[in-house]
């Protein structure tokens, strides 16, 4: 909280983070915070950064520090109502440093600055100039049979289903795959769930509008990774298909994990 500062101090405060994902919560914001992201695990190379600012985000913006240099990552103007994912190129894998500066205020109201983060890996895409962009981790090619064997293996959510129907955002260039379920085979959070009354498993899942994503018939094998508490789609084979390259690649005993 900026009011636990000293009045009359000039002083950044600072604030080390060492997981590769989480939020920070400023209240009352005050002059400038600066959050060093040093995840524990020196060995991973986490190559972009995305922050997610939360629906009343209000009270500073957030720059990215490069040699010695801010660069404007998300404006208070842009962050208030707007839940829009920003992702950058990270050129210190190890440290990413991000300043917040809190804007000018006349009265003691209080204000919120506050946003999700995370660091992903390698396939990530952002740009090497380090641009703003969309959340860029979901892959639009397919995947062919040793990510399919992988990724049920690896993903933070495995699930049979059909799509109900599939909505564009050209906004924030993103495309929605609502999804009725017939098997949940593994989730880490709460993101599909039952209708009340026993009735069907339902979510939705996302993935970037270039994707091309259209509606298809019969039914998929989903898979793919949560991001900011959300589905985002990895591979998603016609289970029929998924079928045959397992139980092919069992036979052979190259499954890497059991299905």
């Amino acid at each position: 909280s900026g009011l636990s500062w000293e009045p009359r101090s000039r002083a950044v405060e600072q604030v080390h983070l060492r997981c590769t994902e989480g939020s920070l919560e400023w209240m009352y914001p005050a002059r400038a915070l600066r959050v060093v992201l040093e995840p524990n695990l020196a060995s991973a190379r986490h190559t972009t950064v995305c922050i997610k600012p939360a629906s009343d985000f209000q009270g500073a913006s957030i720059y990215v520090e490069r040699a010695g240099q801010l660069h404007l990552v998300l404006s208070e103007a842009e962050g208030a109502g707007h839940q829009h994912v920003s992702c950058f190129s990270a050129h210190t894998p190890q440290r990413v440093a991000l300043f917040l500066q809190a804007s000018p205020q006349r009265d003691i109201s209080r204000r919120t600055a506050s946003f999700q983060y995370e660091l992903l890996g390698s396939q990530g895409a952002a740009g090497p100039d380090g641009k703003k962009m969309g959340l860029a981790e979901a892959m639009c090619r397919p995947c062919d049979n040793v990510e399919l064997l992988m990724a049920i293996c690896s993903s933070d959510f495995v699930v049979k289903g059909s799509i109900q129907n599939v909505s564009h955002d050209s906004e924030n260039h993103m495309s929605q795959v609502d999804v009725s379920i017939q098997k949940v085979y593994r989730q880490k959070n709460r993101i599909f769930q039952q209708e009340e009354g026993g009735g069907e498993w339902r979510g939705p899942i996302r993935t970037l509008l270039q994707c091309k994503v259209k509606k298809g018939g019969g039914d998929f094998l989903f898979t793919g990774n949560e991001h900011f508490g959300e589905a985002w789609l990895g591979c998603a084979p016609r289970f029929k298909d998924f079928m045959l390259v397992y139980q092919a690649a069992r036979e052979r005993g190259a499954n890497p994990c059991e299905f």
